[in-house]
């Protein structure tokens, strides 16, 4: 027999944190237009009972409710919040695994959050984090969430003989690390998709197996979580036709920390940005150069694109970016106060340098 929520501090358990989104939301018309819906309605225990029948045999679960929102409002003290949840049940020996629930909209920001946060304490201690969400809402006739959730536990309470421990999401029956799920259609039912190749939640791929030990390999020293009041303030801006000046000088007396640069193709950036980009450059704003394309690769060292005092993002997308931005002026910052002497541009890079998954 499972069992869900019973006080099991003292038993083996997969800890499962609700934060809201689509997977626990509600349509007042679920039959006519289950898109039409409200997110973050439902507790997590509540979407634990629905699949109380299908979760494995003996497998206990303890659920926690971290948020309960439309993950398009998640906010930097939530994942805060999360991210230090997730570090406390990571070192609990009687947390076999941890399974989060939560909204597609934002999800790969939280992917890449978890995985610069948490990933090498989660592949030391042998324990799997997977994030999962859903496409319809819990009372949708179609609702994926269940399966998906089913999904998620089971992939969080496998041996270790087929693939380590660390930060993974599952949907739609598929399985990949959690800084490569990202949403890329408005609509489309399969909007959430792996941004490499992937794993079948229940048949490992060993092409695939192969690039999660490379990342992991060289991720070894996770970031330290920023508290509430210490997250940067870091923004988006896109290049495109006819882009302005204004658009980076606006930023220049402002008390901005950095600029994600999401350019066209690899990364080009409109010849009317360079002049404040460099004016930021010397005021100490911190510029990370990306891709609007979501996909590919930004190379560093391009002289038709490449300025002084601007990195390139690697695989990251800009909202990723912008995550590992923010946590690596931070580091920086915890840094300076170990009198170490380090830099937010030693963080990015090691960062930027985490191999592709092909």
């Amino acid at each position: 027999m499972s069992s869900i929520n019973r006080n099991l501090d003292q038993f083996p358990h997969i800890l499962v944190l609700g934060m809201g989104g689509t997977i626990a939301g509600l349509a007042p018309n679920p039959n006519e237009n289950p898109l039409q819906y409200e997110a973050g309605q439902v507790e997590v225990r509540a979407l634990l009972a629905h699949v109380q029948s299908a979760i494995p045999s003996g497998t206990a679960l303890v659920s926690r409710q971290v948020a309960n929102i439309n993950s398009r409002d998640l906010s930097n003290g939530e994942l805060s919040e999360l991210g230090c949840v997730v570090r406390e049940a990571l070192v609990n020996p009687m947390v076999a695994g941890i399974v989060i629930t939560h909204g597609t909209d934002t999800i790969e920001e939280t992917g890449i959050f978890l995985q610069l946060t948490c990933g090498n304490n989660a592949q030391n201690l042998g324990k799997r984090v997977i994030l999962t969400g859903a496409m319809f809402p819990a009372n949708a006739p179609k609702a994926d969430g269940p399966s998906n959730l089913l999904d998620a536990i089971r992939w969080a309470s496998t041996p270790l003989d087929n693939c380590p421990g660390g930060i993974y999401a599952v949907m739609d029956g598929r399985a990949c690390m959690a800084m490569d799920l990202a949403k890329r259609h408005a609509s489309a039912l399969n909007a959430p998709i792996m941004g490499s190749p992937s794993s079948s939640a229940g048949l490992i791929n060993p092409s695939w197996l192969s690039g999660v030990k490379a990342v992991e390999a060289a991720w070894t020293e996770d970031l330290p979580i920023p508290k509430e009041n210490e997250w940067s303030w870091v923004e988006i801006l896109t290049s495109h036709a006819g882009a302005r000046s204004e658009m980076v000088s606006h930023w220049l007396n402002s008390e901005v920390s950095g600029l994600i640069l999401a350019g066209s193709g690899m990364g080009g950036l409109h010849q009317e940005w360079q002049k404040p980009l460099m004016e930021a450059a010397y005021r100490g704003i911190a510029l990370v150069r990306t891709t609007r394309t979501g996909a590919g690769v930004t190379l560093p060292n391009m002289p038709d694109k490449e300025m002084p005092g601007c990195l390139a993002s690697g695989t990251l997308s800009a909202p990723r970016a912008r995550i590992a931005l923010q946590l690596a002026l931070n580091a920086e910052k915890q840094a300076k106060l170990a009198g170490k002497s380090l830099t937010w541009q030693d963080f990015f890079a090691r960062i930027a340098v985490l191999p592709e998954i092909r």
